[in-house]
């Protein structure tokens, strides 16, 4: 929460941690979740707690939310996060576009991204990657491209479909807001919203998000699988630009652990179930 904490890192002492975790259990927890997004950026603590963790629970599984940059910096941790009980780790991925990471600051590029990928599969953690699909600056061309690229790393199945869908929240306090010519594309704050509107320069960009966010929603009620929600947003999204829409492959990934509740970006969980579909 940057407008909030201003970049600031703060550590939780291991027994307060612990003990909010024994509450959990007794009130018949199995799997724990951490959802600070900062979990690696103080490693040494991050692996007392999770030490601990499995010395007294060594049954209970658990999920971390870390950034692309400290999976990639921290990659030696990773087989003993593996052996202490992760399940899956949650990574705000935000876009596969490298001009628009730059302009989130969010400290990786596309090419971390996929290694991140490939060193999550080497340990057998799964990788569950949120996005920011519609922003300001994203084009028809690159939403197709940001399909595109989960086919290729097979991760249609660990990516909720609200994620194709999510469109930039700017909040109050942004720092989004310092970027130069940015407060010229934003209305003015809504309240209601808790954040400032904004229009795409191209509208149909607007539509298509519209469009996918509302197919999505009733998927969910529909209780429609990952790839066949992905498959219809596959098909809007190529006759958006006015393409030929390119046939999948057979496998677009295997299913992961995943909430109950979709995350809807790096955020904390609702619900603390499991399942897998």
């Amino acid at each position: 929460m940057v407008p909030v904490y201003q970049g600031k890192f703060r550590i939780v002492p291991v027994d307060v941690v612990m003990a909010d975790i024994r509450n959990q259990v007794q009130s018949g927890a199995k799997h724990i979740s951490f959802g600070d997004p900062d979990f690696l950026n103080g490693p040494t603590h991050a692996l007392r707690v999770v030490r601990a963790l499995d010395a007294e629970f060594p049954d209970l599984t658990y999920d971390v939310t870390i950034k692309i940059e400290h999976i990639v910096k921290n990659s030696a941790l990773l087989p003993e996060l593996k052996q202490t009980g992760c399940l899956f780790i949650t990574s705000a991925v935000e876009s596969v576009d490298d001009r628009i990471l730059e302009l989130l600051d969010k400290n990786h590029t596309a090419e971390d991204f996929e290694r991140a990928v490939e060193l999550l599969r080497d340990v057998d953690i799964a990788f569950a990657p949120t996005f920011v699909a519609f922003t300001p600056w994203i084009t028809l061309e690159g939403y197709v491209a940001l399909l595109e690229r989960l086919v290729d790393l097979e991760l249609v199945e660990s990516v909720s479909p609200i994620q194709l869908a999510i469109r930039l929240l700017i909040p109050q306090g942004s720092y989004l807001l310092h970027l130069p010519g940015f407060k010229d594309v934003i209305d003015a704050f809504d309240p209601n919203l808790l954040g400032y509107p904004w229009r795409h320069q191209d509208p149909r960009v607007d539509a298509l998000q519209a469009a996918v966010q509302e197919f999505v929603e009733h998927s969910e009620g529909n209780g429609l699988a990952r790839c066949e929600v992905f498959t219809r947003v596959w098909n809007m999204a190529h006759d958006a630009v006015h393409v030929p829409v390119p046939e999948l492959p057979a496998s677009l990934g295997h299913p992961i652990p995943r909430h109950s509740e979709p995350w809807y970006c790096c955020a904390e969980p609702t619900s603390h179930q499991l399942q897998i579909v």
